[in-house]
């Protein structure tokens, strides 16, 4: 009986953490940090504006635009990982941004200091404006789009369905199911709402592409960035930073992974549509 009853019980606790995983699940995979917009011209950027973003639905999304001192120019759009804000990135963005080239950088729905509550559609429906708002500026003569990690779904998105100049990806997953089951393999498959299919839209994006990966990413191991780039139909380079781990990418690779992605949005200057 006593076997019976601690069987019943460990069955009930993973039904239980069953239910939970599948409740929750948009919360782990957006945790959506929440801080302040800086006003980009208090943090030495005196060019830079602070932009708002409207919803379908009417939830106000938050974030930069960095113009170009000169036009026409190259313009990035930059979409970052699940754990960052504007808020929290913004000397990255400051530091990588591309020497000549206009910045845009939108906070997701719940992240920042944005409205609303982060979903993938969400995501998704943020990057269709957000490429609408720096397709709109005047000399903006073309766009490269840029995503690391979780952002690295929402850039492919965007290269997939618009005209892109490049697609930029730095630490990238191939699908939430792959991710799901190397860190949560516990868990049946089944549960699993959400997509974020890097793999799949790849075959879809015909821009060049350019991917930097570290080579000790524990968290989304370098197979799955090697995995992307053989993926991609048209021109792509990989670019491993060694020793570099998920989070220190910028800093192990510093100015070598800035003057790859600078050189990058310099030298690729045809506009590409899916």
């Amino acid at each position: 009986m006593l076997l019976l009853r601690l069987l019943l019980g460990l069955v009930l606790g993973y039904l239980v953490l069953v239910f939970l995983a599948w409740l929750f699940q948009e919360r782990i995979a957006f945790p959506s940090p929440r801080t302040p917009l800086p006003d980009p011209k208090k943090v030495g950027i005196p060019e830079g504006e602070r932009i708002e973003l409207i919803m379908k639905d009417g939830t106000k999304l938050v974030g930069w635009y960095l113009p170009a001192r000169d036009a026409p120019a190259p313009a990035l759009l930059w979409f970052y990982g699940n754990g960052e804000t504007i808020g929290s990135i913004w000397p990255i963005l400051r530091d990588f941004r591309p020497t000549g080239a206009a910045l845009l950088a939108v906070d997701y729905p719940g992240y920042g200091a944005s409205e609303g509550r982060a979903t993938e559609a969400g995501l998704y429906e943020a990057a269709d404006l957000a490429y609408a708002a720096v397709a709109a500026r005047p000399g903006v003569d073309r766009i490269f789009v840029y995503g690391r990690s979780l952002g690295s779904a929402v850039a492919t998105h965007t290269a997939a369905r618009h005209p892109v100049a490049g697609l930029i990806l730095e630490s990238p997953f191939t699908t939430a199911a792959e991710m799901s089951r190397r860190h949560y393999g516990i868990l049946p498959r089944f549960i699993l709402r959400l997509d974020l299919d890097n793999l799949r839209r790849m075959g879809e994006i015909r821009c060049p592409v350019l991917v930097f990966h570290g080579t000790a990413d524990r968290l989304v191991p370098t197979m799955m960035g090697q995995q992307l780039a053989a993926a991609a139909p048209g021109p792509v380079e990989l670019v491993l930073i060694e020793g570099s781990g998920h989070n220190e990418t910028y800093d192990v690779g510093g100015k070598a992974y800035r003057d790859k992605l600078w050189g990058f949005v310099r030298t690729t200057g045809v506009v590409s549509g899916k």
